[in-house]
This record gives structure tokens, sequence and C-alpha cells, in this order.
């Protein structure tokens, strides 16, 4: 204080210099109760569901939207499929129960496991889960580590038998596609794939999706896949498909690079319809240049919405493996190059061929969500099996999304950032009653779209509450 008066500074370091050379020794360090009160961080209470308490109380949460989600959960019975599933689970932490935390962060758009810390003092997303408290980032990454491909493919099964009611699914045709999901670092047993949004190969990990064309909603996944195993993965989705339905996908239609000619030659073996594209090549380019100009025909599409609606086709037979396909040349279609399509149908007209592969997009519209919404290229892991479980979480979502969405007027279509943006991202103020847990919802612009829709007219029992009913109120 008296060089303070005479506007001489010091530093404390300058100070305990000018004290150690005086002889003086360092003082001994505070204790943690001799040091003045601060903020500083609360240790939150670990995810223990025999700590869950339902004592009469009322608390605000910014989760709020998830709750909308809750009467198609019952409706589904998340417990028993996670029980037929055989997913790990533990005294603290039931099977059911890791399964539902685990999907609310895919719900609610955490982009990664490490973001749930910002969410763990949040009690109703917590609530949602049927424990005290949301389950922290150690937790959840050990929990992935847990799941073995039997696990995801079992999953993926027994939700097929629960929302075979919802027509989610009409497996009357479907889209497949792959998608690697970029990896940034350096590991030798992550291999190399093309990425398609920086149009190079690189470290990253390779995950085919199949999604059905009408519902839009992805129906299987398998991130299990080793370099050299890609053209076999739709037979592997096909084996799937035929043990959960009990009979073949009905069509199929996917790019040229998904799989290869004998592959082609197998489906048509198997009596399986399909649509693909054939890839240009300098023989095919130099036939299609060569084709007098009287080959070619008009056709309309049946699309008013689109531009270019009467492309030039030339079609004809060709032998390729052994099988005999349909080939046709498409040009005037909006793009430099001609377009060459390969299929097996016989029986559809070319308009709608064109149509249905035109379609195709939908999966590519489909994976741009589930890219910037369910934050797929948010690698969880360098291990594909733990990226497996993750990729199932996303069929389950993106399921749920579609189901709630075509419930909301002028959503049915819409995807899952839209309506989580307009619908899903409302907080509510929840409170806890001996009989009823009734979530009462903020006012927003779109609320009334939520109460149109009829999810707010009945209560509905919840059995991880003990049986008590949730009332969802605005």
């Amino acid at each position: 204080e008296a060089l303070k008066d005479q506007a001489i500074p010091l530093s404390p370091t300058a100070v305990r210099e000018v004290l150690k050379e005086e002889g003086f020794a360092a003082l001994p360090r505070r204790l943690d109760e001799e040091r003045p009160a601060r903020a500083g961080p609360t240790i939150e209470p670990v995810a223990d569901v025999r700590h869950f308490s339902l004592a009469p109380r009322t608390f605000t949460t910014a989760c709020g939207g998830l709750f909308l989600f809750i009467p198609d959960l019952l409706r589904l019975d998340l417990d028993r499929l996670a029980k037929a599933a055989q997913l790990p689970g533990s005294t603290m932490i039931p099977a059911g129960h890791a399964l539902r935390a685990s999907l609310a962060l895919k719900l609610w758009c955490v982009e990664r496991k490490s973001h749930i810390m910002a969410l763990v003092a949040d009690e109703g997303l917590a609530f949602f889960a049927g424990l005290n408290a949301i389950p922290k980032k150690s937790y959840l990454s050990e929990y992935s580590s847990r799941i073995h491909p039997k696990h995801t493919t079992r999953l993926l099964t027994v939700w097929h038998d629960r929302v075979r009611d919802e027509a989610l699914v009409s497996g009357d045709s479907f889209n497949l596609d792959f998608h690697s999901v970029p990896y940034y670092g350096d590991h030798p047993v992550v291999e190399r794939h093309y990425v398609s949004a920086r149009s190079r190969r690189q470290p990253s990990i390779l995950v085919f999706l199949a999604q059905d064309a009408e519902g839009r909603a992805f129906c299987y996944s398998n991130a299990n896949i080793r370099k050299g195993e890609e053209a076999e993965e739709i037979f592997r989705f096909i084996a799937f498909w035929k043990r959960t339905r009990g009979q073949n996908p009905q069509h199929l239609v996917f790019d040229s690079r998904l799989t290869t000619y004998p592959s082609l030659a197998r489906l048509q073996q198997m009596g399986i319809p399909f649509i693909t594209l054939r890839r240009r090549s300098p023989t095919l380019l130099k036939e299609i240049v060569l084709l007098p100009r009287s080959a070619w025909r008009t056709v309309e599409l049946d699309v008013p919405t689109r531009k270019y609606k009467t492309p030039r086709v030339y079609e004809q037979t060709v032998r390729v493996e052994g099988a005999v396909f349909r080939q046709v040349f498409i040009r005037d279609l909006g793009h430099d190059e001609p377009t060459i399509l390969l299929t097996n149908d016989r029986r559809t007209s070319t308009p709608k061929l064109i149509t249905r592969y035109a379609q195709r997009m939908l999966i590519e519209n489909a994976l741009s969500d589930a890219v910037r919404f369910f934050h797929m290229d948010a690698l969880s892991s360098t291990v594909g099996l733990k990226v497996d479980f993750d990729m199932s979480l996303l069929v389950l979502a993106s399921g749920l999304y579609r189901v709630l969405a075509r419930r909301m007027r002028g959503y049915r279509d819409a995807q899952a950032r839209q309506v989580f943006r307009d619908l899903i991202d409302t907080p509510a103020t929840v409170t806890v009653g001996e009989k009823e847990i009734r979530v009462h919802f903020h006012r927003r612009a779109h609320l009334p779209i939520v109460l149109a829709s009829g999810r707010l007219d009945r209560s509905v029992k919840v059995p991880w509450w003990n049986g008590r009913l949730l009332r969802l109120t605005a």
C-alpha cells in the first residue's frame, strides 16, 4: 500500500522476490474454505435411474419440443425394442434408458457427444429419458464401444417390425447410396474413400444407406464396410430386408458406382428390378455420336415443374456379364453429356424410368439433411463399429421426424432441420404432479401448427415415469 501511495508499481512476483532476498519464507497455500467465494463450475449428479425423482416440482427446460416425440416413442415401444435388440444396459442406466438418452441427442441436433456437456444442467432432457441426469460424454462414448454389429442389425430389424403399422416404409422402391464420412486425422486403420464434397479421396469411414422412396425415411445403414466390400453391400441389404419382411426388395435405384456389372447380373438372376446409370466410356460416347438423327425419338416427362421435359431417347438391348439388360441413351436432359440408363425393367415406359431415376435425388437431399442437421459428418470415432451405432440412431431419428412431420400440416415433405427449427426447438415449463406431468410450451410463431395437429388433445401414460400421464399444453 505504501508503494501504491507513492505511485511506484510493483507486481506480486516482484514483491515475492524482494521478500525472498530478505529471508522471508513463502506463505502456505490457502485452503479452499479460506479462499473468497467466486463463481465456479457446479458438480452435476451422476446419471442413475434409481435416483430419478417424481417429487412435485416445476422447472423450465430449453428442450421442451422433445416431449412431442413421446407419444410416438410409446407407440413404437422403445423399451421393448432395446430389449429385443439385446442392447447393453446396467443397473444405473438400463438399456431402454440408454437408448432413449442416445436418441435424444440425435433428435435435439447435438453434434458431438462432448457437446452434451452444455445441456447436462437442463433437467428436461434427463426427465425425457427417465433419468435423474443425462449421461455425460464419457458414458456415451463408452456405451457405443459395447455395441456389436449384431446389436445394430437386431435394432434395425425390430425397428421395422414396430413401424410397419406407421406406413413409414412401404418397401415398393428403395434409393441406395454410399456416403464417406471424412476423417481429418492420421490413423492407419482408416481407409481412403472418395469424398464427393471435396472431389477427392481422403481418409474416411464409408457408410451405406437405404432410403424408402415413398416414405423418404432411411431404413438401413451400415458403417462397418472395408475397402473391397462395397460391391457386396447391396446384397447384405437385400438379405436384411428379406429377414425383416420375408421377401426381396421390389425395386432398387442406385448410381453407377454403387456396385459392379457382375453384381447387376446377380440381381437379374434374383429377379430384383433395378435402375442404374452406366458410366460414359469413350466407346459408348462414340456409339451415341454415330447414331443417326432418325434413330432418336422424343418423349415427354409428366413432371410439370421440370425445365427439360422433352428429352430425346434411344433404346437398345445389351448383354453385360452374360445378362441381357435394357439400355437407354438420353439427350437434352439438361446435361452436357448424354445420360446412359441401364435397367432390367422391361415393362415400365421410358418416361417413367427417367422420372423414377431422377427421384433418386431424394436420397441426396436426405444425405444433405443428415449432414447438416443430424451431423452425420461429425465423425464419432475412427472405429467403424462405433460409427455403425451412430448411423443406426440416424435411421431411428430420421424415421421419428418423418412420422411427426406427417402430422403437421404443411410439413409432410419438410426436412428434419426445418421441422426442428419451426416446431421442436421450443422451451417449455414442466410441472410434475401427483398423477400427471404437465408440459406447457412457451409461445412461438409456429405453435398453432402443433395445436392443429391434435398432438395436444389427449394425454398418454408413460411407463418410465411410473405410469404417470403426460399432458401437453400451450
